[in-house]
């Protein structure tokens, strides 16, 4: 008789998973590897009618994202987290066995996790050494097979890096009328700038991820957000889940959106990007790290001259960072949230610990 795994589809035998913050666990008091924010918004869930069936796509929120990202409503889709969005997207361009997309590491796991997971073969495009795309790697890809779908991350995950503008435009031009360019956009707050949210009406295959974890600090309701053309938002509302956005998930949702949660998010956002200057400044003075790469992220890339020993002695202290030592190119990396004054202090002192250790 054949086990469950021996009926389960062949591709998902040997899927290696994506390995959240969470599912890896750690024993500590500093959390800074999840690219949290610090503190929880003032927001109170008042929902009761529990007991009805909530709004396939809740209007009030539907209104006040699209307001906040200054584009018509009938260009948003609401999703359980940026996640949903990543894999509604491959499964409504990708078929299975015949097409590919692109994903240029190091950046999210989670594209190709969802194109293994959906039988998508995921060609790899590592980005240059300064973290920008490598174009003509880009096209040569794109000629050489059936490619539907293109993943990129601005600000990226896990390097913070902003990606020229200019490479964007180039790559919206060379896949008009091949493939959907997929802008993540998880922490555009952190650089504003940068939304590609304008470029919506002149690019029909341009999909954007948006979510409120971050920034808005809303990591525990999972809501995020597809911008797209209408056309392309039509066809993931044919497969996204009845009733995705739970009524208590609408209700803060809707909160979080409204003037006063806008304005505590942007005091965050500029708490936040105070606290990453100094944490960046502090960092560079240690003898133990090599460089700090800028970002316009929420957190710092950092390689050490032995990460690994770092992220252990850290971890073991209770100060829980994230290693890239397995990303492309990220040896000796570790990923470190920006978090509050206090967090970042305990890292510095102990970083400063660890200096003076044999």
């Amino acid at each position: 008789m054949p086990s469950i795994t021996q009926l389960a589809r062949a591709e998902l035998r040997d899927l290696i998973p994506y390995q959240s913050a969470r599912s890896i666990g750690g024993a500590g008091e500093v959390w800074l590897n999840a690219n949290e924010a610090p503190t929880a918004p003032d927001i109170q869930a008042a929902c009761t009618a529990l007991n009805r069936y909530p709004e396939p796509q809740p209007q009030q929120v539907l209104a006040a994202y699209a307001r906040y990202a200054q584009v018509p409503a009938e260009n948003v889709l609401i999703t359980r987290g940026g996640d949903e969005g990543i894999e509604l997207l491959v499964r409504a361009f990708c078929q299975p066995g015949r097409d590919a997309l692109i994903y240029c590491p190091p950046t999210y796991g989670m594209y190709a996790v969802s194109a293994a997971a959906n039988g998508v073969s995921a060609l790899t495009v590592p980005q240059r050494a300064n973290f920008q795309l490598d174009l003509p790697a880009i096209a040569h890809a794109l000629d050489s097979q059936p490619v539907k779908l293109i993943f990129i991350c601005n600000p990226n995950n896990p390097s913070g890096t902003r990606l020229n503008r200019a490479d964007l435009d180039a790559l919206l031009a060379m896949t008009r009328g091949r493939a959907i360019v997929v802008i993540d956009e998880a922490y555009i707050e952190y650089s504003a700038a940068d939304t590609l949210a304008g470029e919506l009406p002149r690019q029909p295959h341009l999909a954007l991820i948006r979510t409120l974890s971050k920034a808005h600090a809303l990591a525990g309701i999972r809501c995020g957000f597809v911008l797209a053309n209408p056309e392309l938002i039509g066809l993931l509302a044919k497969i996204i889940a009845p009733y995705p956005i739970p009524t208590p998930v609408a209700d803060i949702a809707a909160q979080a959106l409204s003037a006063a949660g806008l304005a505590q998010m942007r005091q965050r956002v500029a708490d936040t990007l105070a606290e990453r200057a100094a944490l960046q400044a502090a960092l560079q003075q240690s003898p133990l790290v090599r460089e700090v790469y800028a970002s316009a992220a929420n957190f710092l890339l950092a390689r050490f001259s032995d990460g690994p020993a770092v992220f252990q002695a850290l971890w073991q202290r209770g100060i829980i960072l994230r290693s890239q030592e397995n990303a492309h190119g990220l040896a000796n990396c570790i990923r470190i949230t920006v978090g509050s004054h206090a967090e970042n202090d305990t890292l510095i002192r102990a970083l400063r610990q660890l200096e003076q250790t044999p």
